[in-house]
């Protein structure tokens, strides 16, 4: 990749500034080596939905589980982070299992206009289910830089990457902004860093959107994306995979974090994800949601769970 260096690219890597570096190996180890997992169910009874028809004004949004949700509008239909298959992983026969199916039915999806790609971790860049869309529907593709090689080896030839804070009407009725995130990349050993990460904020049928992708709590980035998009109608925000903390907590928030995001963006209404689809972490299934019910006083009209295959309008 030839770019200039900038203010999270050092001419090599990304990085996010003002942030020490990712934990390497040795961290690593030393989780694998304390960690003390909750234990999770095998499996959770998920029972598929249809998504709902496109609504004729504003914006529906459908959980499929992870971070993988459907967006409809009734000019376009996008799909984030996709991954139906049942192991988040390079294999297989090995790697974290779903604890709960996709909500929604891979051959029942209508017809996926816009793939939103966070960054290129395995339970957010899934390439069985890019390849199956693309032989089925072709969509057009929006990433963070770096991830054209990787997607068109996945039969994605429609790849337009962005840089943070970079716009792009991608089609009549869809604009898409790429927002900082804190996180990282990597799908192999000497890998880390090469593909930029982020969240989206999607402005469709008059319906501001904010996808958060993976991120760590930061006290000033959300805020500066609310400032500098607008308040969105919907935010989409990671409540999952965060045990330990002094491990996970330069990539994934908490949930208390979780409803701070939701303050400082000014979201009018969120919806959590990242949550009770694949162990990854060491705290138990729905620990999650009750720890954001308990973040947000119990009152959670405007922070949202949904079951896998739920919807929620905005």
């Amino acid at each position: 990749m030839t770019l200039p260096p900038s203010d999270h690219f050092n001419g090599k890597n990304f990085f996010n500034p003002g942030h020490p570096a990712v934990r390497g190996l040795l961290d690593v180890l030393k989780w694998r080596r304390t960690s003390r997992p909750a234990p999770w169910p095998a499996s959770v009874p998920v029972v598929p939905s249809l998504v709902p028809a496109a609504p004729s004004s504003g914006l529906c949004a459908t959980w499929v589980g992870q971070s993988t949700f459907v967006l409809r509008s009734s000019e376009v239909t996008i799909l984030t982070d996709p991954i139906f298959s049942d192991r988040a992983s390079p294999f297989p026969w090995a790697g974290p299992k779903r604890a709960a199916a996709p909500g929604v039915i891979f051959e029942t999806l209508p017809k996926v206009d816009v793939v939103l790609l966070s960054h290129d971790h395995y339970d957010h860049c899934d390439l069985p289910t890019l390849r199956r869309l693309a032989e089925r529907d072709n969509p057009l593709v929006i990433s963070p830089l770096g991830h054209r090689t990787l997607l068109s080896g996945a039969g994605l030839d429609r790849v337009v990457e962005l840089d943070w804070w970079g716009t792009r009407a991608a089609m009549p009725g869809l604009e898409v902004t790429l927002v900082p995130a804190r996180h990282w990349s990597r799908r192999k050993p000497f890998g880390t860093n090469t593909r930029l990460w982020g969240g989206f904020m999607l402005r469709t049928k008059g319906r501001l959107a904010y996808f958060a992708g993976d991120s760590g709590y930061d006290d000033r980035l959300f805020s500066e994306i609310g400032r500098r998009c607008g308040a969105p109608d919907l935010a989409m925000i990671p409540i999952g995979a965060y045990e330990p903390r002094w491990f996970m907590s330069d990539a994934h928030m908490n949930p208390a974090e979780a409803v701070r995001v939701h303050r400082d963006v000014g979201s009018r209404l969120s919806v959590a994800m990242h949550w009770g689809t694949f162990q990854l972490t060491d705290e138990a299934r729905e620990e999650p949601v009750r720890a954001l019910q308990e973040a947000l006083g119990g009152d959670m009209a405007d922070f949202r769970v949904l079951e896998p295959g739920g919807s929620i309008f905005a």
